[in-house]
């Protein structure tokens, strides 16, 4: 059984700061990328930012400059840290890890954490 919970999510002024967490937990062998991925109502979902086990970075362009992804490979965790918010940055933040589970390779979701950028 593996689990992937998000927390950190909430509302914040336009301009502030958010501190996502994730943790996979379970019977885990080895976890390679992490990502955090975002849904706007209405919207298709998509990437924020990606780390692989190395520490790689992806980002999306509409975040370059403002979110930083790192993770804590002992505790299994992935942050984002969210800078400079802004009202487009609303979305259910979603978490992803790509892990191996008894030996067989998956991509697992945690359930997202909502992220509200409102004065």
């Amino acid at each position: 059984q593996v689990q992937v919970v998000e927390s950190g999510g909430g509302l914040v002024q336009p301009g502030g700061s958010l501190r996502l967490s994730c943790a996979a937990s379970g019977s885990i062998f080895s976890i390679y990328t992490m990502g955090w991925y975002r849904q706007a109502p209405g919207k298709q979902r998509e990437l924020v930012a990606a780390i692989t086990s190395g520490g790689s970075t992806n980002y999306a362009d509409s975040v370059k400059g403002r979110f930083t992804i790192s993770r804590d490979n002992a505790k299994n965790t992935v942050y984002l840290q969210m800078n400079s918010l802004k009202p487009e940055d609303t979305a259910v933040y979603y978490c992803n890890a790509d892990l191996n589970h008894y030996s067989v390779r998956g991509v697992y979701w945690g359930q997202g954490t909502q992220v509200t950028v409102s004065s």
